[in-house]
């Protein structure tokens, strides 16, 4: 059967590539079939195009991803790393007639030490596994995007995802200590350490982390781990506006409290996990804020927290009793995105992030823009780190309301501009946002950011059309 794909009738470009990548490669290892690699040809992002790949291949060792590469250099074919498509920027979506090179199957834990407080994985690792495994061992791998049953640590790498518990423990980047990298030309470098400390030349490490696969391809992380901290006790308080919300998450921050989550979730998107999932979430809210502390004695904290959501005009604060209370809570935050696409069919999901300063002009903002283009945006937020989360909800069928969304997005993304903030937060540029990150970096910015990807890829195979 695997034979049959690849012996189809294809023209002689494609035939010599599969051809070259089937010399030191399995067969089961590569897809030439049209009907299967057109499923490798987006991810989860709407409103950006995708090409046609000409091959999808699946390696599972290092020396396989070297081999593509020199094939890819040899032959002048561009190349798209992908992980497991969760992506919502378009930076994992194929170029016509590139090797998609899928990294699902490079998928081993390679080390776990308590000692040194590291991990060292394949980049097809899915998230959630590494939690579990570090868990099971008294050890805590942060970086927990909304994915993460899903998503890969070299996913979560490309695009430099965040998640829940940014506000206490940081990005991913700040969890990357070092990387095995397989170049354009199939060279392998390593950059980074094991050690705790080290500071030898440039930050070759964190150059990575983030430039969406255009620069070389992740094939092994090496990765911080911070002892598994007490389970975590969460807060709801209510609000008759997100204004008060907003100003709720100020004086918890100015307060010097140190929360492990801080989210919140309008008034849109309460409704819409509520007919989804029928969890009884207060639908009279015009804002809910969630607080978690996984500190010694969280009951104390959040009973902190809770006098400053009151201040801050909270009509009613219900701290969780116990884990289950808690992760009920944290499960109606978890379904927000699911929820608001059940709403129109279709989402664009921003990820504008301001200083927490100006969280409530963003808010008020984007309430402002959905009435303008008498659309349906819910917005869900790491307020904690003033990233957010303004969903457009629409219809994909409907030209005109597809057209006024991409219209109401990019004015998001204009505001949070304005407010001194940044385009995106973790979820990074790709196909999506090429405009803006020329808007915010620069003419300058751009031209230096181009130097650095002729040096590492001189010929412009590595994910080309993404980032700028």
């Amino acid at each position: 059967m695997i034979m049959s794909r690849i012996e189809a009738p294809r023209d002689e470009v494609t035939g010599n590539l599969v051809d070259r990548l089937l010399s030191a490669l399995p067969a089961e290892a590569v897809l030439a079939d049209p009907d299967v690699t057109v499923s490798y040809a987006n991810d989860m992002a709407s409103f950006c195009p995708a090409g046609t790949p000409a091959v999808v291949v699946l390696p599972r060792t290092v020396e396989q991803v070297q081999h593509v590469m020199r094939v890819a250099t040899e032959l002048r074919v561009p190349v798209v790393p992908q992980g497991a498509r969760t992506g919502l920027s378009g930076a994992a979506n194929a170029s016509d007639g590139c090797i998609v090179l899928s990294l699902t199957k490079m998928d081993r834990i390679l080390e776990i030490n308590p000692v040194d407080r590291i991990a060292v994985v394949e980049p097809g690792v899915v998230n959630a596994t590494l939690s579990r495994a570090v868990n099971e061992l008294g050890l805590y791998y942060p970086p927990d995007p909304s994915s993460w049953e899903m998503c890969t640590i070299g996913g979560n790498i490309g695009t430099a995802s965040g998640g829940l518990c940014c506000v206490k423990y940081g990005v991913t980047a700040e969890y990357v200590l070092g990387l095995d990298v397989v170049l354009a030309d199939g060279r392998l470098m390593s950059t980074g350490r094991r050690t705790a400390k080290g500071v030898a030349g440039y930050d070759m490490t964190r150059l990575f982390v983030g430039s969406e696969g255009s620069l070389g391809i992740v094939v092994r992380a090496t990765l911080a781990l911070r002892p598994k901290p007490p389970e975590q006790l969460v807060l709801a308080a209510e609000f008759a506006s997100g204004a008060a919300a907003c100003d709720a998450v100020c004086r918890i921050m100015e307060g010097g409290h140190v929360p492990s989550l801080l989210e919140l979730m309008d008034r849109t998107t309460v409704k819409a996990v509520n007919d989804l999932a029928h969890m009884g979430l207060p639908e009279t809210t015009e804002a809910l804020l969630l607080a978690a502390f996984d500190t010694t004695d969280p009951a104390a904290d959040l009973a902190a927290v809770g006098a400053l959501c009151e201040a801050a005009g909270a009509s009613q604060v219900v701290p969780a009793d116990d884990a289950a209370e808690s992760e009920l809570l944290l499960q109606a935050r978890r379904l927000s995105l699911t929820a608001l696409e059940a709403v129109k069919g279709t989402t664009m999901i921003d990820d504008v992030c301001v200083p927490r300063s100006r969280l409530g002009e963003l808010l008020e903002g984007t309430e402002r823009i959905a009435g303008k283009h008498q659309l349906t945006i819910g917005v869900v937020a790491h307020a904690g780190d003033g990233n957010t989360h303004p969903t457009v909800c629409f219809d994909a069928a409907d030209p005109d309301e597809s057209r006024r969304a991409r219209e109401s997005f990019d004015e998001i993304m204009a505001l949070g501009l304005e407010l001194g903030g940044t385009i995106t937060g973790e979820h990074g540029v790709g196909v999506l946002k090429k405009e803006w990150l020329a808007r915010e970096i620069g003419p300058v910015g751009v031209e230096m950011q181009r130097a650095v990807k002729g040096v590492f890829d001189p010929l412009g195979i590595l994910n080309p059309g993404k980032l700028f």
